[in-house]
C-alpha cells in the first residue's frame, strides 16, 4: 500500500534508465463497467464535467471497442497487448500469466523496464467487486514497483438503499446506496487521495500510474449529492420494439445469462437502477477531476500522457438486457480518451480502435520499442490526425466455457457481423447506419447473403488484415 512511510522508499529507487528523465509520464485511468454515458459522448442527462474537460484537452474516440465484454479477459487483453485467444483467458478470476502467456511483458512492466516508476492504485487487473475490493487476488506483481488496493466499505456503508434486483447475486445486483458525507471510507475516494499524494511526492521523476476506479460497477454507491443530480422524473428507460428478441440467436441469449429479461425489473425499478448508475458515474468523475487538478498543480500535466478508458460497455435495457456479456454495440463499445503532449486538443475521431491497441500506442508515445508479440496497432497517427482513415474492422469475442459457446464479432464502419460457434451455431448481421440499435438481424434474410459472406471472410482474416495503412 502507498503510504507516507514508503514514499521515501519510492523516491530513493535506483537511477532511471538512460533518457528516462525526459520521457513523459503516463496516467492510465480506468473506470469499471462504464459505457459511453458521459456528457462528452452526448448523453442528455449524465453530468461528467471532469471527463468532459479531459476530452477537451485530448482526442475522444467515438468508435473504440473492447476485445472481450467481461472484466478479467478484457483487462488481461489490454494490459498484455494480446487478444483473448492468445492469452487463453476468457473468464474472470484468472491472473494474466496463468494460461498461455507466462513470460509476457505487460504494459506497465514495459514502462517499468524502461526506467519509469510503475505504480498501481485500485483496480487494473481483475478484482471481484464488491468482495475483492482491497485485495490483490489476481494482480500481477511483475507489473508494478508499487501496488495498492485501497479498501472500502462498498454497500456496507450507512445510507438510504434499495436492491431493485433482489434475485441477482452479489456483484451482479442493482443495489443502490446513497450516503451522506464525502465517502472517505470508499475505495475510490481513498484511491484518488493516494494518487494525489503520489503525484505531489513523486516530483519530476517519470512514472506510469495505473489508477483504477471501481465505480460505476454495481453495487451503485455514491454520496447523496450525486443522486440529487438525477430526479427520477427525468429518467426514461429505453424502449424496445415488440418482437425485438425473436431474431436473436439462442447462443446470444445463453451467454447473457441472468442479465436478460430486464432482470425482473419494472419501469420504476429501471429508473432507480439508471439513477444509481448515473450517480456512480458522476461520483467517479468528481474523483477523476481531483486527480487531474493535482496533476495540473504539480506542473506535470504538459509532460503526461493521460488515458481514460473502461474495460467494456454496459447494457441499460437495450434488447431487455442489462450489464455486459453481449456482442451488441452497447456492451462492446467503450469510452476512450487520450490526451498526449503535442497532440491535437478537443478533437473527436471516428476511426475504429480496440483496447488491445493501447499497448503499442503508449509504447510509441513513451519512446519505447515494445517487445514482439503484441496484437494491436499503434493509433498515434490517428491522434495526430483524428479525421484520417484508419482500420477497416475491429474484433470482439464472447466465450462461455461452461456451455462451449464462442461468439465472434467483427465491426466495420457500417455493419456488425457475429458468428456463434458451439452447440447452437448461428449468425447475426446488422446495418449500423440504418439500424444503429441492432433490432433487425439481416443474417436471416437471403438477399444479404453476399454481404454476410464478405463479412464472414473479414472475420476469418482477422485483425492483421484489418490494419490501417500508414
Amino acid at each position: 500500500m502507498l503510504t507516507r512511510r514508503n514514499f521515501a522508499t519510492v523516491l530513493a529507487a535506483p537511477a532511471l534508465a538512460s533518457g528516462a528523465k525526459s520521457a513523459p509520464n503516463v496516467l492510465f485511468i480506468a473506470s469499471d463497467d462504464l459505457n459511453t454515458s458521459l456528457g462528452c459522448y452526448g448523453h442528455p442527462l449524465v453530468k461528467s464535467p471532469n471527463i468532459d474537460r479531459l476530452a477537451a484537452r485530448g482526442v475522444r474516440f467515438d468508435r473504440a471497442y473492447c476485445n472481450f465484454p467481461l472484466c478479467g479477459p478484457s483487462r488481461t487483453s489490454l494490459l498484455s497487448g494480446r487478444r483473448p485467444d492468445s492469452t487463453g483467458i476468457v473468464d474472470n478470476s484468472i491472473a494474466v500469466r496463468e494460461r498461455l502467456i507466462p513470460d509476457v511483458v505487460t504494459l506497465p512492466q514495459m514502462f517499468r523496464q524502461a526506467g519509469r516508476h510503475s505504480v498501481r492504485i485500485g483496480k487494473m487487473y481483475h478484482m471481484d467487486v464488491p468482495a475483492g475490493v482491497g485485495k490483490n487476488l489476481f494482480d500481477d506483481p511483475p507489473s508494478w514497483d508499487e501496488a495498492d488496493s485501497p479498501p472500502g466499505r462498498e454497500h456496507n456503508i450507512e445510507g438510504e438503499r434499495r436492491n431493485v434486483t433482489p434475485k441477482a447475486g452479489s456483484g451482479n445486483n442493482f443495489e443502490w446506496v446513497s450516503f451522506t458525507g464525502d465517502g472517505r471510507h470508499q475505495a475510490d475516494r481513498v484511491g484518488a487521495d493516494r494518487a494525489i499524494e503520489y503525484i505531489h511526492q513523486r516530483g519530476q521523476k517519470p512514472f506510469f500510474m495505473g489508477l483504477g476506479f471501481v465505480r460505476p460497477h454495481v453495487p451503485l454507491v455514491a454520496p447523496a449529492r450525486f443522486f440529487d443530480l438525477y430526479p427520477l422524473s427525468q429518467i426514461q428507460p429505453v424502449t424496445n420494439p415488440p418482437g425485438d428478441r425473436d431474431d436473436i440467436p439462442k447462443a446470444s441469449e445463453i451467454v447473457i445469462n441472468t442479465r436478460a429479461n430486464d432482470m425482473g425489473m419494472n419501469d420504476a425499478d429501471k429508473r432507480e437502477a439508471l439513477r444509481g448508475y448515473y450517480a456512480s458515474i458522476s461520483y467517479m468523475d468528481s474523483l477523476v477531476g481531483e486527480v487531474l487538478d493535482a496533476l495540473n498543480r504539480s506542473k506535470q500535466a504538459e509532460r503526461t500522457v493521460i488515458v481514460f478508458w473502461s474495460d467494456h460497455g454496459w447494457h441499460l435495457g437495450e434488447h431487455h438486457r442489462w450489464q455486459k456479456r453481449s456482442l451488441f454495440e452497447e456492451s462492446s463499445r467503450v469510452p476512450l480518451i487520450v490526451s498526449a503532449p503535442g497532440m491535437p486538443r478537443g478533437k473527436a475521431s471516428r476511426g475504429l480502435v480496440e483496447l488491445v491497441d493501447l499497448y503499442p500506442t503508449l509504447a510509441e508515445l513513451g519512446g519505447i520499442v515494445p517487445p514482439a508479440g503484441f496484437e494491436g496497432q499503434s493509433f498515434v497517427p490517428l491522434l495526430q490526425r483524428p479525421e484520417r482513415p484508419w482500420k477497416t474492422a475491429v474484433f470482439t469475442q464472447m466465450n462461455s466455457p461452461k456451455e462451449g459457446i464462442v461468439g465472434r464479432a467483427v465491426r466495420t464502419a457500417t455493419h456488425r457481423y457475429i458468428r456463434w460457434e458451439g452447440p447452437y451455431p448461428d449468425e447475426e448481421l446488422y446495418d449500423l447506419e440504418r439500424d444503429p440499435r441492432e433490432f433487425t438481424n439481416l443474417a436471416r434474410l437471403p438477399e444479404h447473403d453476399g454481404l454476410k459472406a464478405k463479412l464472414r471472410a473479414t472475420l476469418a482474416a482477422g485483425w492483421s488484415a484489418a490494419r490501417a495503412k500508414v
